[in-house]
């Protein structure tokens, strides 16, 4: 697996910090997990701690990337894997002392998923200056042990902008959001522009599930259902949703409209198990391969080289890209293609606001 290079972490970290969910969370239960096993026969493993976002292993999104990065680390280099899972109602001192319990059980690296465990691991970095730490979607300031894993989420839906305006057949789409913080806003701003660029006269419905530090809107299926079906009702025929287990809702709601498409996120939720009677509706997905983010820093701790400062998974290094199960946008590849080309060689410039 390739390391990433290091960009400046200058301008990422915003006042989101502290929300209690992070960008694509799904539900409220504590799941705790310990899944040690033998050593490998190269050595004696890797001991990783895992402070997972609401939902945890098993929400078929944000956290199931980044399990997928932790199993991969086990399975090549063996040893023992500690897995601790958010609720909804987290203060901030549950948060660090999630971090605690896992640094001082001796666990190295000790990764928080998801922007929310920012605040909390820039406190107990500090106080485990020899233990590996890593966050994903957020950046710690000034801690040298720490790998902040940052993505492009706006590049991805840009491409599912492009898609969206391509297979529109109302000229009408929508975009549903779990929590209108920064960061999913990038989705949002990403979505529309690549709307706009590929389709000018295509309407976007943009609508959040929840706001501020209510988080309920990355765990309602309910309320993604009833936003989509709006939508739908409107006039919208294509629905992108960046909102952890409500999309779920947001896809049984597309898959009734005959000839109405759903676009996921964060994994291939084509594939999913739990989705599979709604596949021949889902046009794509936004993918963020947070498994390969934190692969690299399991790797990195194990080679005795652990990443820090601020490490970038674009567009160009596959750190996000869009979903081609089911061939639903093959005839649309080739425009596809053009578009990620111009971004990666930076002739488009996606915003990351709306």
């Amino acid at each position: 697996m390739r390391r990433v290079s290091k960009i400046a972490a200058a301008g990422i970290a915003t006042a989101a910090l502290a929300l209690s969910a992070t960008a694509c969370g799904s539900t409220s239960s504590e799941k705790d997990k310990d899944t040690s096993s033998s050593s490998s026969a190269g050595g004696k493993g890797v001991k990783v701690g895992v402070a997972y976002d609401v939902g945890g292993r098993g929400d078929h999104s944000f956290n199931d990337s980044a399990a997928r990065g932790i199993d991969k680390a086990k399975a090549e280099f063996g040893g023992e894997i500690k897995e601790l899972t958010a609720k909804t109602t987290d203060t901030e001192a549950d948060r660090v002392e999630r971090l605690t319990q896992l640094a001082q059980a001796g666990y190295s690296p000790v990764i928080g998923i998801g922007y929310a465990y920012a605040n909390s691991m820039k406190q107990v970095a500090a106080k485990f200056p020899k233990t590996s730490f890593g966050i994903v979607d957020s950046v710690v300031e000034g801690a040298n042990n720490v790998d902040n894993i940052v993505f492009t989420e706006e590049q991805g839906s840009y491409l599912a902008g492009v898609a969206a305006a391509l297979k529109t057949k109302t000229d009408h789409v929508g975009f549903i959001g779990g929590v209108d913080v920064p960061l999913i806003k990038k989705f949002e701003a990403g979505f529309v522009q690549g709307v706009k660029d590929t389709k000018p006269g295509v309407k976007v419905d943009p609508q959040y599930l929840s706001h501020g530090s209510d988080t309920s809107g990355f765990a309602s299926p309910d309320k993604g259902k009833a936003a989509a079906q709006g939508m739908l009702d409107n006039g919208a025929d294509v629905v992108y949703t960046a909102a952890g287990s409500s999309g779920n809702g947001a896809i049984e709601a597309v898959a009734g409209k005959k000839g109405a498409w759903a676009i996921g996120v964060d994994s291939d939720q084509y594939n999913q198990a739990s989705l599979a009677k709604y596949k021949a509706s889902i046009l794509t997905s936004v993918v963020k391969n947070v498994d390969i983010g934190v692969y690299d820093l399991v790797k990195s701790v194990k080679d005795g080289k652990p990443l820090t400062g601020t490490n970038s998974y674009p567009l160009a290094k596959d750190g996000v890209s869009l979903a081609t199960s089911g061939g639903f946008i093959d005839d649309i590849k080739p425009k596809l293609d053009e578009a990620k080309k111009k971004i990666v060689d930076g002739q488009i410039k996606v915003k990351t606001t709306p």
